[in-house]
């Protein structure tokens, strides 16, 4: 039998993706650029089936078939691995030469890589790069001058001129003041109040140094933390040193009455401080709470003070411990030897022992911790190291496991300082109650030596609790998850049969600042008020004089805030403190009055009507009309009961929210600004209240930061630009865009 002969077609490769078609005129197709098919010859050998041939072996390779494309993989291969034996034997033969060697190998095709040819030098940049670098790292500005950087600069660009000392200090002052000018901007938009913490640090030369910083949230209910000023104080003992600094934020920042909370160290402060600043702040902000938001203590630095009187209270034994970490961790034949133990005793503990900083607390606690898992090993260790002789007893383990509870329980509550983000006001309320929980509960345990080692924490943290415990439960209500609920539980744990005392000054204090924000909406003076006969009656002195009879008391009805008149020499729309304690005695009578002068009001409209209705015919009938008159005055009486709840009471009568862990507190406020927007703005100011003053990086610091020589010898101007602008650049307060907003977030 004959074989039929199917003639070979060369045809024009095509690209991998495109299908064969007899549609397709063949000029029109895309022509392929692979370097394959300078080794290959396509041809078509059936109907949709295309191979691919070498031109060297005459082996051919699966193309296409169908509508299925094989693609040019493993025809690369056959050239580019040596597969193809002809092609092997003459790479093998002409191997010595170059020549030889291109011909027969695959062309890797050029592709356009970036380079850096074509961009011209700007030495305006390269200096804006460097003032950068030099603010974000902290570089000396003198770095300039060095040797070995200039020589580094100049290797990488031989363009570049190094600027001089003067000219580097004034790019960074000018990159500090540009981002001062976009931060003021942004923060004169921002619709609430500020808060701003003070931390002092002194210098060798023993000036001090006041860092400044803002917190607030914005439009857009985003919290933002971000340091606004370096004070320098010639005599930071002197009682008005602070109060001066924070007049100069103030004016530098234009945030006259706009101050909501003032925060402070104790540590540095004394009672003529604390004076002189409660007298600035309540001047600054006559509303909140008489001054009672300056909060006089940092919450990490307390806790730090705890930790170390905690370690100090059994300070031999965390010796003996710290003792028996460097007998190990020096010694590579005593650390081997210690491992070894840990295998052949099989504990199961995977952490390490190390030693301690012990100027940071929670390293001291980390190493307690890993040492109290480790400690069978400890107590086995004298007997493979006859030279370990300070092995603590188990009485000593015994204390360090009850000294590492209390540790764990103050590591947790300022951890929340440590995070990513700065956490808003209302975490705070949670961690600090639940150690005055706890340290209440130990300080009456039978056990002696809890309660020696608890007693002297617990008295110290009292005192922090009662200065800051009813700004922090007015923060907590405002989570919707809680609201008085919570404090509600909680102080009926901590003050037992005295709960309900306590809650009612919570319940006050809140109400009362409510009316404060009532009072700040209220018209300005010389409006003008219509009475029900139509007259028109001027205001005087901020308050409103009415010829209405009755009420007599002189009281006037406002979105169910009762301002007093004010017929003396009152300041517009301030209320004096007498005032506004009298009206939060009364705030819960305030919907119950206003009621019955409604219904005074309405019966006497009654009375009129009944009276201009009477006729000499004695109708049996008690409908006036088309008897809906009645129902006309009932429906006015239920709807102006409702309207005298107010704002705060509504969202407190409210079902609570389901608890949830990562739930959006500040999102809520935004989404329900319109249903509440007084109690919004009030919400706003009180969630961004801040209650530390450090930064993350010293929540655990035993000692307290000092200026060093280095930033102490610069010129005021130039070291407040230095550390400012790092903290902007730190948390993305420099962008590259000239009209980015600027974002600094925990």
């Amino acid at each position: 039998m004959e074989t039929a002969i199917i003639p070979v077609t060369p045809i024009t490769p095509t690209d991998n993706n495109d299908l064969v078609s007899s549609e397709v005129q063949p000029n029109k197709r895309r022509r392929k650029k692979s370097i394959v098919w300078d080794h290959f010859t396509v041809e078509t050998v059936g109907d949709g089936c295309i191979r691919a041939c070498c031109n060297q072996c005459k082996k051919s390779f699966a193309y296409i078939t169908g509508s299925k494309l094989a693609g040019t993989s493993h025809l690369k291969r056959h050239i580019a691995l040596g597969i193809c034996p002809v092609s092997r034997q003459r790479n093998q033969q002409a191997s010595d030469t170059k020549t030889a060697n291109a011909t027969y190998e695959p062309r890797k095709r050029q592709r356009a890589t970036p380079g850096f040819a074509n961009i011209p030098f700007n030495q305006e940049r390269c200096n804006h790069e460097i003032a950068k670098m030099i603010i974000m790292h902290e570089y000396p500005l003198h770095i300039v001058e060095h040797p070995g950087f200039i020589d580094f600069a100049r290797t990488l660009q031989p363009q570049f001129n190094m600027v001089s000392f003067n000219t580097i200090q004034g790019d960074c002052v000018a990159m500090y003041l540009n981002e001062k000018q976009r931060l003021l901007n942004f923060i004169n938009e921002i619709p609430g109040r500020i808060s701003l913490t003070l931390d002092l640090r002194i210098s060798n030369q023993t000036v001090g140094y006041v860092f400044i910083t803002g917190q607030f949230i914005d439009m857009e209910w985003n919290l933002h933390r971000c340091l606004l000023n370096v004070v320098m104080v010639p005599s930071p003992d002197s009682d008005c040193a602070l109060q001066q600094a924070v007049v100069s934020c103030l004016s530098d920042w234009h945030l006259e009455n706009r101050l909501f909370t003032l925060g402070l160290d104790q540590s540095f402060s004394n009672v003529n401080i604390n004076q002189n600043l409660r007298a600035l702040f309540s001047v600054r902000n006559p509303y909140m709470l008489h001054g009672q938001f300056l909060i006089g203590n940092c919450f990490a630095r307390v806790i730090s003070l705890l930790a170390q009187e905690a370690l100090w209270s059994v300070g031999e034994t965390v010796k003996k411990i710290r003792d028996s970490v460097k007998f190990v961790k020096t010694s590579d034949t005593h650390e081997e030897t210690f491992f070894g133990l840990k295998e052949q005793l099989k504990v199961p503990s995977m952490k390490d022992i190390f030693i301690d900083d012990q100027t940071k607390w929670n390293t001291t606690y980390d190493m307690l911790a890993a040492a109290c898992e480790l400690k069978q090993v400890f107590l086995c260790l004298e007997t493979s190291i006859p030279d370990y002789n300070i092995a603590p007893s188990m009485d000593d383990w015994k204390q360090i496991e009850i000294l590492c509870t209390y540790l764990k329980l103050f590591f947790d509550a300022v951890s929340i300082l440590t995070g990513p983000t700065y956490p808003n006001a209302s975490a705070f309320y949670h961690e600090v109650s639940k150690v005055q929980l706890e340290l209440t509960h130990a300080a009456m345990s039978n056990d002696p030596f809890i309660s020696n080692l608890t007693k002297p924490l617990k008295e110290k943290f009292d005192r922090y609790w009662s200065d800051c415990f009813l700004v922090l439960a007015i923060a907590v209500v405002m989570d919707p998850r809680f609201k008085m609920k919570l404090v509600e539980f909680s102080f009926s744990r901590i003050y037992g049969d005295d709960a309900g005392m306590w809650i009612k000054i919570v319940d006050d204090g809140i109400h009362e600042l409510y009316l404060e924000y009532i009072a700040q909406a209220l018209p300005p003076p010389e409006t003008f008020v219509e009475e029900r006969n139509g007259s028109i009656i001027p205001e005087q002195n901020g308050g409103v004089i009415l010829k209405t009879e009755p009420p007599e008391d002189g009281y006037l009805h406002e979105e169910g805030y009762l301002q007093e008149e004010q017929t003396h020499d009152a300041a517009p729309q301030e209320v004096s403190h007498h005032e506004v304690a009298h009206q939060e005695d009364s705030h819960h009578d305030v919907a119950h009055r206003e009621v019955s002068d409604q219904e005074v009001d309405s019966q006497e409209i009654t009375h009129q009507e009944e009276a201009s209705q009477e006729v000499p015919s004695q109708d049996p009938l008690i409908s006036i009309g088309d008897g809906l008159s009645d129902f006309e005055v009932y429906i006015s009486e239920i709807s102006g009961s409702h309207q005298m709840k107010s704002e705060l009471d509504q969202y407190l009568e409210e079902s609570l929210l389901p608890r949830v862990q990562d739930f959006d507190i500040l999102g809520w406020w935004k989404l329900n600004k319109t249903k509440y927007p007084t109690l919004s703005r009030m919400a706003s100011d009180i969630l961004s209240m801040p209650f530390s003053t450090v930064g993350p990086d010293s929540v655990f610091d035993t000692e307290r930061k000092k200026m060093d020589n280095y930033h102490s010898s610069l010129r005021p101007v130039t070291l407040e630009a230095l550390i400012c602008a790092k903290d902007w650049l730190q948390y993305g307060g420099l962008s590259q865009s000239c009209d980015g907003n600027v974002k600094m977030e925990f």
